[in-house]
């Protein structure tokens, strides 16, 4: 049977419109996670025996809530960064320490987030605490924020030392009343670790790790911690006491952004 010119028209957008319906129905294809390269690992995978204490998974940092990109309170790194860490730790447990780590890798999209949060002069929220000196206008120009971090490189860890059987730290609850970061032991905020004269991510010239004030048995706790990573290969950040890279880095010129999980890592060994 021959169709009229008509027919076939009609037809052919009968089809057509079949089709289009067809594709808008179809579920979008979801971007895939980028995943970490074969030579990170996770850290409890090298030595099980650090101990943990990833703050920005928790609301306990600068910013005051969860940061991006942090899926699980994992430490990535880059295997050369971590079996370096695994033989510090070997050297510290017989003399009644242990490492604790509080960030590691750090993805892209989490300095992003720190951007984000140091461009908004509104949010006060954990001045008290992590940056009572220093105006939130001068966060960039003073070297606190910075739009790329040797974090995400994969050889840099924030980490401290911990007196061995280890105290539980209570969970810090959003909301509770906050002490300055450099504030005496017994009035900031809760740690188990060993006293090096602030807290973690305190903004304060106090944490530059070779001031003149810290003295005492703050200044030899620092000075325990930067020996032993030091005679090892990693290299501490002057502002930062618990600031310190592995070197050579694996990746000295790559910022990488996938996300803090064991998912990124699995089948890593």
């Amino acid at each position: 049977m021959t169709r009229s010119p008509r027919a076939v028209r009609a037809l052919v957008t009968t089809l057509a419109a079949l089709l289009t319906a067809t594709a808008a129905a179809a579920p979008a294809r979801a971007t895939p996670e980028p995943k970490a390269p074969r030579d990170f690992v996770a850290l409890h995978s090298v030595d099980p025996t650090i101990l943990h204490e990833i703050r920005y998974v928790t609301p306990h940092n600068f910013v005051g809530e969860r940061i991006d990109g942090y899926r699980q309170p994992l430490c990535i790194l880059t295997r050369p960064a971590a079996e370096a860490l695994r033989t510090a730790q070997r050297r510290l447990l017989p003399q009644g320490y242990s490492l604790k780590v509080y960030d590691c890798y750090r993805p892209q999209r989490a300095v992003d987030h720190f951007v984000r949060w140091a461009e908004d002069l509104d949010d006060q929220t954990m001045k008290a605490e992590f940056y009572p000196n220093v105006d939130k206008t001068r966060l960039f120009a003073d070297g606190y924020i910075a739009e790329k971090s040797g974090h995400s490189r994969g050889s840099t860890v924030d980490l401290t030392l911990v007196k061995l059987p280890a105290q539980p730290t209570r969970p810090y609850h959003p909301g509770e009343p906050l002490t300055p970061c450099f504030a005496p032991r017994d009035e900031r905020f809760p740690d188990n670790s060993l006293d090096m004269g602030t807290g973690y991510d305190c903004f304060d010239t106090l944490s530059h790790t070779l001031d003149p004030r810290i003295t005492g048995e703050q200044r030899a706790n620092r000075t325990l911690l930067k020996n032993t990573l030091e005679d090892l290969g990693f290299v501490n950040l002057a502002e930062e006491w618990w600031h310190y890279t592995f070197k050579p880095e694996a990746y000295p010129d790559t910022y990488f952004d996938f996300p803090v999980s064991q998912r990124s890592v699995a089948g890593h060994r």
